[in-house]
């Protein structure tokens, strides 16, 4: 059966855990209150107003939410930070909407998916932060997130990506946080790669625990949860009478964010559920294989906690054009051109908090609303799951290898990668073609990482089973806050 967690397995390991906590002054946030921050106590509030959004300081795991203030020093809480993109931009009259990444800490909302692994450990003494390390595999900002949160949550942490990703990851787990640090081969899709690393620390290495983000629970339970929370307040808050919540679209990656769907489809279940990956690696469109620059989406696989019969699209991006659309969006040159074509200003200066996943999810996006033939009252949201600060290093690399931006090539970006995206490379999926999605599944976890045949076959069977992992959250608000009480933290406000 798949697990639950839901007690504690281990009091020694809970009572240094406490200690260590009170020792270091950490409070543990509640999943209702990074949802709802208005429920953070007001004492907290004061002390964050003198503390920076990335500061390695335990009060930061009360900005673990959407709703942080576009401040890098002394913000607090607003609505749910989120762009749309107008018609100039996207080409379709369907109306796009992205949640923006950019103001949680590391820069990329993968923070909050690592604390939903980690913090329900602590809280039940499966982890022991006094012994124990935190391994976090990941294509990128996973692991950066996971090592901020085991940073300010007293522990140590292992940090597993591919060589290739972006050298501003490398250098911040290095310089700014002091993780160990282990480059795998390749890029984006060669998650197999980490798999080994992972399978080669549990065997020798006793004090380490990994928090695989493709099969834990607790990042897609986060997402269910804090994002799709956050995009229904965001639908409130742009809607009109007319309006249709009509599609949610995601990179699958580990398959955390594209769980934000699960939990639309519960109040919009006309929902269209899309899933997003690299079409030159399209694993779920047509089983296949290959490389790719689209950082943050790993492939060649289909993650555990992807809810299969729960997507509805798929959707291959050329990597080209997000590269294309990159320099478009990032150089003056581009933004000149665009305001040439009477962009609004204020659209153009907000470009920049679309990162390379992102630029990615509003190409698919396009799609899906040409695909449907969507029109002015249907809404689309998708995610920017980091900002285009990441990859300055790959923008610069372009220019090296391309030459310098100029008008002429933005025209051709403009028209051919986004005006010019077609409804070619997706699928609209019946129940046969999830399932064989999901049967993909066996290959990795049953053959490669020894997951059970019996649960692989509850997951697709047992309707209940979804639903059960999503909800843990209201047990883990119990295990938080009995946790809490006993360091004492909260009543010495």
């Amino acid at each position: 059966m798949i697990p639950i967690i839901d007690k504690i397995t281990n009091e020694r390991a809970l009572q240094n855990a406490v200690k260590r906590f009170k020792e270091r002054k950490i409070i543990l946030p509640t999943f209702e209150q990074q949802r709802n921050p208005d429920l953070v106590p007001e004492k907290i509030k004061d002390q964050l107003k003198n503390i920076g959004l990335w500061e390695i300081n335990p009060l930061n795991l009360f900005s673990i939410t959407w709703k942080n203030e576009h401040k890098e020093k002394g913000g607090l809480y607003g609505h749910v930070n989120h762009i749309e993109l107008p018609k100039e931009i996207t080409g379709v009259d369907a109306r796009i909407v992205l949640l923006i990444g950019k103001w949680f800490q590391t820069g990329a909302h993968k923070v909050g998916a690592a604390y939903g692994c980690l913090a329900p450990r602590i809280t039940t003494g499966e982890f022991d932060p006094t012994y124990h390390k935190a391994v976090w595999p990941s294509t990128g900002n996973y692991c950066r997130g996971g090592a901020f949160d085991s940073k300010v949550m007293g522990t140590e942490s292992v940090a597993i990506l591919p060589e290739e990703m972006s050298q501003e990851r490398f250098n911040w787990l290095k310089n700014e946080i002091g993780s160990e640090v282990i480059a795998t081969p390749g890029c984006e899709s060669n998650v197999k790669e980490i798999y080994d690393k992972c399978w080669e620390i549990k065997e020798t290495r006793e004090d380490c625990i990994v928090f695989n983000q493709f099969d834990e629970f607790g990042n897609a339970a986060w997402h269910y949860n804090t994002t799709g929370k956050a995009i229904e307040d965001v639908y409130k808050l742009v809607k009109t009478d007319k309006s249709n919540l009509a599609a949610y679209i995601s990179a699958t990656g580990s398959a955390g964010t594209i769980a934000a769907g699960d939990y639309l489809r519960t109040i919009a279940p006309q929902l269209k559920v899309v899933a997003s990956e690299a079409l030159q690696c399209p694993t779920l469109l047509m089983n296949g294989f290959g490389g790719h620059r689209i950082e943050g989406i790993g492939d060649k696989h289909v993650p555990w906690v992807h809810n299969v019969k729960n997507t509805d699209v798929v959707t291959a991006i050329d990597d080209e054009d997000c590269m294309r659309v990159l320099r478009l969006f990032n150089t003056k040159e581009g933004h000149d051109y665009l305001k040439s074509i009477n962009i609004n200003q204020e659209v153009i200066d907000n470009l920049h908090l679309l990162g390379i996943s992102g630029i990615g999810n509003l190409l698919s996006a396009i799609k899906t609303a040409k695909y449907y033939e969507m029109n002015e009252d249907d809404v689309l949201f998708t995610i920017a799951t980091d900002s285009a600060d990441m990859y300055q290093s790959r923008i610069n690399e372009l220019n090296e290898e391309r030459g310098s931006y100029n008008t002429i090539q933005a025209v051709k970006d403009f028209e051919k990668c986004i005006l010019g995206s077609s409804i070619d490379n997706m699928k609209e999926l019946n129940y046969y073609d999830r399932k064989a999605i999901h049967n993909l599944k066996y290959f990795t976890w049953v053959e490669q990482q020894g997951k059970e045949v019996e649960d692989l076959n509850q997951l697709w069977n047992d309707r209940a089973i979804w639903k059960k992992q999503f909800n843990q959250v209201h047990k883990w608000d119990e295990l938080i806050k009995e946790f809490n009480d006993r360091t004492g933290l909260l009543k010495e406000l």
